[in-house]
């Protein structure tokens, strides 16, 4: 099974950080990338980041790279998840938007919505549940139309690790306990998925 982890956007991207400039999107992303990936790799997995630039790297480049593993190792044995952190409002003022939420393609797999529900169920064991936490339709993920997730082979996840434009998740965020947690969130879903699916 070959895991990819994308981190979202880059440090030439424009905005996409916290109202007082304490988290940037890119680096956090990244941090969280790199400890899950870690972890992974520490329990025997083959896991590799997607975006190991600190530059953004173009949504059809990152679907590219996706689909070359896909094809080397056929989709059914690959997965995705891609890390992002959310925002409710224009990152120049803070917002009462909290939560966790994991996110699929319209086109969504079978076995994407039941990795974004295992990812939605470990963040809210991990304590990261808000007011923004549960769709409206009162599933465990939201479909939209991301090209990360319908432009690839394998079974694909992006997850929004609380908003960046609130103060308290800010905080939470940037404390050890916060990047121990969204990272826990990430690893034991996907060691979850492997075993569920996969036998290890």
């Amino acid at each position: 099974m070959k895991i990819l982890i994308d981190n979202g956007h880059g440090e030439d991207t424009p905005g996409k950080q916290s109202p007082d400039g304490r988290l940037a999107e890119w680096a956090y992303t990244r941090d969280i990338a790199k400890r899950v990936t870690q972890c992974l790799r520490c329990k025997g997995y083959d896991v590799e980041r997607l975006v190991p630039e600190k530059t953004d790297v173009s949504l059809k480049e990152r679907c590219r790279r996706v689909n070359a593993v896909c094809k080397e190792h056929g989709k059914e044995h690959v997965l995705l998840v891609s890390v992002h952190v959310n925002a409710a409002g224009n990152g120049r003022a803070w917002s009462s938007a909290r939560g966790f939420s994991a996110h699929v393609g319209l086109n969504a797999s079978v076995r994407s919505k039941e990795l974004a529900e295992m990812l939605w169920n470990e963040a809210i064991y991990q304590g990261l549940q808000g007011n923004r936490c549960v769709p409206a339709e009162g599933k465990r993920y939201t479909s939209q139309n991301l090209a990360i997730c319908r432009d690839t082979a394998c079974a694909a996840v992006l997850t929004e690790n609380l908003f960046m434009d609130n103060e308290d998740d800010v905080r939470f965020l940037l404390s050890e306990r916060g990047r121990a947690a969204v990272t826990a969130t990430h690893v034991n879903a996907i060691v979850q998925y492997i075993e569920c699916f996969y036998g290890k």
